[in-house]
């Protein structure tokens, strides 16, 4: 009953029109930073973060929260529309978006990526009301031979994600982890494969790597193919049918459990745990086949988890004072700046400013739902945009979000290199999936494994006798069994529609 006293009090200081201004206005710039592609909520919070010094405390952190969860809502927009992702946590969403917007279906997708962000987003906000305390206290059990587990479980989606071959997937994958050895080690510090190019030591960025992959590959895709609009199909209608709903109902609800739960290990960013939404979601359909041609669940299931981590991590930032990614660790850098100190006492000595911050994020996301529902009319007439026009404009993004991560016409070079490879890999259908993936995920296991090196005085066996990576270990191999059988499963389906299709005609 005192949770839900302070949380209406809460509310009551939300709903002030200083504090609506605050939620609105960040609301609105995340939305903003998630759709241009490498301007991410980190960079925009750095950028903002000393503005907001003027404000109150509580004013200044509402509209810093609101960029944070606002950006992964705009993200999926750029990903669905023009197959490229404004967040690298929308890289899932590429994956069944692009064909939906292709199909005609691209409002729909919009929309269910709305509908799906949002109920996520209030229900990792009402973890956050009812078990910050003890479910913080709870990831705090997980060390580095718990983390080295949890990235071997991850790199098992490599085997969903293959589109069809496996020794494909594993090569791209094996690409994409050595991209990631390149610069510093995080151990000695001093460069390897760098081949006295200092370029080359503070490795590849990611954001430019992914620019190039979707972004610059797409627009040499469309000038390839000679298209003269943005999408092939025709808009069509701009709201999900009652299809759509039943379709994404139980997908939102399993990747915002996915999303909640893993979004409370720091580290576990919101990239992994849309892959491990997507995954999960191709393991349980009936017909997994369709997913990469346009499966509305494809695009709820990661939407859904994206926000609910965004909202998850907020629960180890107050309870213990712990962010769980770059954007919160610019958001503690905050709280220093108004003299605030995250952590258990935050609660007992601050507790109007935290539960007014949290009734806020309920509102933040209200307004979001408010604010992109009825834009999914004017994002769908981008696809109606000549392709001559649109083509140099997003090619004009990418280099801006590419130079704007580290200022530096190095990354914009890798973006339009990978830019020609991306191409290459579509031409002769390489998956590139595989390739972010263990990109995003080579650092994250190697630091987990020197760690737990250090810990265990190197002895590997550690992960086998602590009883949490045991099990996520055991999860693993049982994943990597079922994920075999479905992609046979799948191919085989495939075969036998190719099989009708040549008999029918």
């Amino acid at each position: 009953m005192d949770t839900l006293h302070l949380l209406l009090a809460g509310f009551a200081q939300a709903i002030t029109p200083e504090n609506l201004l605050m939620a609105a206005l960040g609301a609105l710039v995340g939305t903003f930073v998630g759709v241009l592609p490498g301007l991410g909520p980190t960079s925009a919070i750095s950028i903002l973060l000393p503005v907001t010094a003027v404000l109150e405390p509580t004013q200044g952190i509402i509209m810093l929260a609101g960029i944070y969860y606002g950006a992964m809502y705009g993200g999926s927009t750029t990903a669905i529309l023009l197959n490229i992702p404004g967040e690298i946590s929308s890289v899932p969403t590429c994956l069944d978006g692009y064909p939906l917007a292709k199909k005609g279906k691209g409002g729909p997708a919009l929309g269910i990526s709305a509908i799906a962000s949002f109920a996520a987003g209030i229900l990792g906000v009402v973890g956050l009301v009812c078990f910050a305390p003890i479910l913080a206290d709870q990831a705090l059990k997980f060390g580095p031979p718990e983390y080295f587990a949890l990235m071997i479980l991850a790199l098992t989606l490599m085997v969903s994600l293959s589109g069809g071959s496996l020794i494909k997937a594993f090569l791209m994958g094996a690409f994409g982890y050595t991209l990631s050895l390149v610069g510093l080690g995080p151990s000695s510090g001093m460069p390897r494969f760098d081949y006295g190019i200092p370029l080359l030591d503070g490795g590849f960025d990611m954001i430019s790597i992914i620019i190039g992959l979707f972004a610059i590959a797409e627009v040499l895709k469309g000038i390839g193919e000679k298209r003269l609009a943005t999408v092939i199909g025709a808009p069509g209608n701009v709201y999900p049918s009652k299809s759509d709903w039943k379709k994404s109902a139980a997908p939102t609800i399993r990747g915002g459990l996915v999303g909640f739960f893993l979004g409370l290990l720091p580290g576990c960013s919101a990239a992994i745990t849309s892959f491990l939404a997507y995954d999960l979601e191709k393991k349980v359909s009936k017909h997994p086949e369709q997913f990469g041609k346009g499966a509305i669940e494809g695009v709820a299931a990661p939407e859904a988890a994206n926000n609910a981590t965004s909202s998850a991590g907020f629960i180890p930032l107050f309870s213990l004072g712990i962010p769980s990614s770059p954007p919160l660790a610019i958001l503690l850098a905050g709280f220093m700046i108004y003299g605030l100190t995250p952590g258990p006492v935050l609660f007992e000595q601050h507790p109007a400013f935290v539960w007014t911050v949290i009734a806020s994020m309920f509102v933040g996301n209200a307004m979001l739902l408010v604010l992109n529902l009825p834009l999914v009319w004017v994002w769908v007439k981008l696809t109606k945009v000549p392709y001559g026009i649109m083509a140099p404009v997003i090619l004009m993004f990418c280099t801006i979000g590419a130079y704007s991560v580290r200022n530096s016409l190095f990354d914009v070079a890798v973006a339009f290199a990978f830019g020609g490879l991306g191409y290459l890999f579509y031409t002769y259908r390489w998956p590139v999936v595989p390739l972010v993936l263990c990109f995003i995920l080579g650092p994250l296991l190697e630091e987990s494994f020197i760690q737990t090196m250090v810990m265990s005085s190197g002895d590997v066996a550690i992960v086998l006798q602590r009883p949490i990576s045991l099990v996520i270990l055991l999860a693993a191999a049982a994943l990597m069994l079922v994920s075999l059988a479905l992609n046979r499963r799948t191919q085989k389906r495939v075969r036998e529609e190719r099989q009708r299709g040549a008999d029918v005609a």
